[in-house]
């Protein structure tokens, strides 16, 4: 037996523990992330994190905060400082007359009043003393905010409805091909069986072609409705703002969705200010309100108080020149008297524009009104639909059991089969469809209704 020195025992052992620590770890089936799970509720909240609209509509209310901070400041002191410095490559001069010379030959002919360095510095401040304009600006700016919230509340509602009509057609196709595939399974089973009696001369061989028809025709059915199914979850997925490269499913059950709405949402009044649209128009009367006393504000006087001060050097060098201090305070006052009618034209444009709005506001609500009642009476249909189709369900079930029992007994006809199993196939149709419009029905009355 060959023996290794114990020095190369060491360092193989070494060389074995280094790969121990840096090799990856092993990679077992289960450490593969399944792909996330969207219920409706968490689909509206990523929507409503990673929307566009809605971050541009944030990004408005920021705005609006500065906007307000922007028109108070214009009532506050405004303080700058100044300076100014001039070198006079030749000095200004004025002429003298000739009576100044008083007769002297050598008297000279001109007279500056400037040297050659002027430097001034100085501070002043501005305040507004009285200007009407500025409270009602001010109250404007601060009804736009509220104005930004209410959109904001308006684009989360927009994006909850968006997010809602993509993400039932795809629980509608994925309920859809789910039922397909039970119903080839089905078919399967019966075609096997079908066979088995084929081969032992029990049925003929039109029976097994009518249902490898059937077969062939349900499989591309539920490919055509499985690819319907990778388009709408592509158009879930840019609704949401969902990367559209990455995995993603639905976590609902289309049949456990609630269809039913309370007595209230179907037969109370109709709630106009939970609508935002409408609310938004309210605040809109109001800012044109406030820009009617804007324009009315234009006939008082504006005051505004000023005081500075400031140093002058004048000197033809910077060292036997003169400091000369200067200080003042004054008020300016503007008067409005006449300007051939210019803000009376202002005052009356604002007022026909608040009368617009105002128009416009009535217009909505009878929109309003006429949508809660289509709802309601869409959503009351639909509702009825769907239980007759639930019904058709069930029946057309018994139906096929019936058939295939006495298909299997030698009592019945495969044509009856291929008959019953055609209208199953229909009545689930129909049932998917019914439940469906019930759920957009009832989002619709909600958004109808403002929630």
């Amino acid at each position: 037996m060959t023996h290794f020195p114990q020095k190369y025992l060491i360092k193989t052992v070494a060389v074995l523990l280094l790969l121990a620590t840096f090799a990856p770890p092993p990679i077992y089936a289960q450490d593969v992330a399944a792909p996330p799970e969207f219920s409706l509720s968490d689909a509206v909240s990523y929507a409503l994190a990673n929307s566009t609209a809605v971050r541009n509509a944030r990004v408005d209310i920021l705005d609006a905060e500065q906007v307000v901070k922007e028109r108070l400041s214009t009532g506050l002191p405004q303080i700058n400082a100044s300076i100014d410095y001039t070198r006079y490559l030749k000095v200004p001069q004025l002429p003298l007359p000739e009576a100044f010379a008083m007769g002297d030959p050598n008297a000279p002919e001109s007279i500056a009043f400037q040297l050659k360095n002027s430097l001034v510095g100085g501070i002043n401040a501005r305040t507004m003393l009285f200007d009407g304009s500025f409270f009602v600006g001010l109250r404007a700016a601060r009804a736009s905010k509220d104005y930004y919230n209410l959109e904001l509340e308006n684009r989360q509602r927009e994006v909850r409805t968006q997010v809602a009509q993509s993400y039932f057609p795809v629980l509608l196709l994925k309920t859809n091909v789910e039922i397909l595939n039970r119903n080839i399974d089905n078919l399967e089973k019966l075609l096997r069986e079908t066979s088995a009696q084929y081969e032992a001369g029990f049925v003929e061989q039109l029976d097994v072609d009518r249902l490898v028809l059937s077969l062939n025709n349900l499989k591309s059915q539920r490919d055509q409705i499985a690819q319907q199914a990778e388009n709408a979850m592509r158009a879930l997925k840019f609704t949401l703002n969902y990367p559209l490269d990455e995995p993603l499913t639905v976590a609902d059950d289309l049949n456990e969705l609630e269809t039913e709405v309370e007595l209230a949402a179907m037969t109370g009044n109709v709630p106009y200010q939970q609508r935002p649209e409408l609310r938004l128009l309210d605040k809109v009367i109001y800012l044109e309100g406030l820009n009617l006393e804007l324009q009315k504000s234009a006939y008082l006087p504006t005051v505004y108080a000023n005081v500075g001060g400031q140093y002058q050097y004048q000197g033809d060098n910077f060292s036997d020149g003169f400091w000369a201090p200067t200080i003042f305070v004054g008020v300016t006052a503007s008067i409005p008297i006449y300007d051939f009618g210019g803000r009376s034209a202002r005052v009356e444009r604002a007022r026909l524009s608040q009368e617009k709005v105002v128009n416009q506001r009535e217009d909505l609500a009878r929109g309003i009104s006429l949508e809660v009642t289509n709802a309601r009476a869409t959503l009351a249909a639909a509702q009825d639909r769907l239980s007759v189709t639930k019904d058709n369900v069930a029946l057309a079930e018994r139906i096929y059991e019936t058939t295939q029992i006495k298909y299997r007994e030698g009592v019945g006809a495969s044509l009856e089969v291929v008959q019953a199993e055609q209208a199953l196939y229909e009545a689930q149709a129909n049932y998917l469809n019914a439940l469906y419009e019930a759920l957009v029905a009832k989002e619709d009355l909600f958004l109808a209704l403002g929630r």
